[in-house]
């Protein structure tokens, strides 16, 4: 089984640059983000046609997840549970595939950094912590269920050196201040595991280039999409990878897809 998390960055702009890569690389269950459209907008007749059901929680022009998946999807949760939140950004569905169950989350962490016109805002870092401590435990009670857990998504968090091109440049930045790595590692601590790093402890892959100053042919880039899987799911994985093909296709998102592949036998 593969399945993927990719940021499209306005789904209704990427379509025709999604469309391509959901027929060339046909994964099971795909996490998607940003889509930056209400449900009335959400192309679900293309993406029918593409083969895939799919669940969306969207607003307008920001934010926004999706889960699409070949098989029947049963929606768990429309926003994080236990968590106050006027934004889009967490959806969780229960999927059967391959005769294995699995309880998959498609999520988009704030992003944190204070308004251009503000640098002294801290209220959207404080959003961003908050989020990330309901993610935790909601993160734990999914753990704690024994169920196939997978949390896939932008979480918008640089976890080391190893996963940002300048270092020095994201000093103070909300995506790499010691508050947010440490809200991620405890995810880990509980018992996830960072699929990419499980098969790749010292790669440097970016999922992310801005589009500004040439970043992606230059391959200055970010790792900040991640799947962690529960130990269950861990047992299976059989391969990672970070799917570059879309970053260059036409009008491209600025993030690029990570893909796993699960075995249903350990």
């Amino acid at each position: 089984m593969k399945i993927s998390t990719f940021n499209v960055n306005s789904i209704n702009a990427r379509m025709e640059n999604l469309s391509a890569w959901l027929k060339a690389e046909q994964p099971d269950i795909v996490l998607l983000q940003e889509l930056k459209c209400e449900k009335a907008a959400f192309p679900f007749l293309e993406i029918s046609a593409l083969g895939y059901n799919a669940v969306m929680l969207g607003e307008k022009s920001y934010n926004g997840v999706a889960i699409l998946s070949r098989h029947k999807i049963k929606v768990a949760a429309e926003g994080l549970p236990n968590f106050t939140d006027e934004h889009a950004r967490y959806i969780e569905a229960e999927i059967e595939a391959e005769g294995q169950k699995y309880r998959v989350a498609s999520i988009y962490l704030p992003n944190g950094n204070p308004p251009y016109n503000n640098s002294k805002d801290e209220s959207k870092f404080v959003y961003k912590l908050a989020f990330m401590d309901a993610l935790y435990n909601h993160a734990q009670k999914l753990l704690e269920s024994g169920e196939n857990v997978i949390l896939g998504g932008d979480f918008n968090v640089i976890m080391s050196a190893l996963d940002v091109y300048d270092e020095k440049a994201f000093l103070g930045n909300a995506l790499y201040r010691p508050e947010v790595i440490s809200r991620l590692k405890s995810i880990l601590h509980l018992g996830y595991y960072d699929a990419y790093r499980m098969l790749y402890p010292n790669h440097v892959g970016y999922t992310y280039w801005d589009y500004a100053g040439n970043a992606f042919a230059a391959d200055s880039g970010l790792r900040i999409d991640y799947l962690l899987l529960s130990p269950s799911v861990a047992d299976k994985l059989v391969s990672v990878a970070i799917d570059k093909n879309p970053r260059r296709g036409i009008k491209p998102s600025d993030h690029t897809p990570l893909i796993a592949e699960i075995n249903k036998y350990e």
